[in-house]
């Protein structure tokens, strides 16, 4: 890279690494240490072609979406996340605290498939159209729907006290950790 492409890519990095970095915990599950090492692989991977990239940010986020997705063709074993159980809840509190429906987000969002978490990054935190989804992700529309389908269902199956929180109360939990992903019945 020549000193003025190096330069822009530190500006970018500087100024959109959180951001990329809330995407990519998303895409893990909740797990920050392999988030922060996909978004660096990402970077890493876009850095050697920076002066040929129209739209940097866009780009970054397709390499993170697909790198995520590709993590299953590796042959070594993959990690799990361990989480200590949530404390138990005293029967007459009504509401959930907010901390809690977290680590069941991030819980459920662990036990998707890395494509099953990137389609829902992607239609519901990024607020893409299926067709900008199928797009980035290189399979069809159909695919989108499908897969949306099936993971809104396994969310649904694994975490039931999500279905509990109206669209209200949903919309109002921090997005850093968690997708803002409908799960009614």
């Amino acid at each position: 890279m020549d000193a003025q492409v190096d330069e822009t890519f530190r500006e970018f990095v500087a100024n959109r690494s959180s951001a990329l970095l809330k995407t990519a915990v998303l895409l893990c599950g909740g797990d920050r240490h392999s988030a922060e090492d996909l978004l660096q692989n990402a970077l890493i991977k876009v850095a050697g072609r920076w002066n040929r990239i129209e739209e940097p940010e866009a780009y970054v986020r397709q390499v993170l979406y697909r790198q995520q997705v590709s993590r299953w063709r590796l042959r070594w074993p993959r990690r799990e996340l361990s989480v200590a159980e949530p404390p138990e809840q005293n029967p007459a509190a009504d509401a959930v605290s907010a901390a809690e429906l977290r680590l069941v987000m991030r819980g459920a969002l662990a036990k998707l498939t890395a494509r099953q978490r990137a389609v829902l990054v992607l239609r519901y935190f990024e607020d893409l159209p299926e067709a900008d989804v199928s797009r980035i992700l290189g399979c069809s529309v159909g695919t989108v729907r499908s897969t949306t389908h099936r993971s809104l269902a396994r969310l649904r199956a694994l975490a039931p006290e999500l279905a509990a929180l109206g669209p209200a109360e949903a919309e109002q939990q921090p997005s850093h950790l968690e997708s803002p992903v409908e799960v009614r019945p």
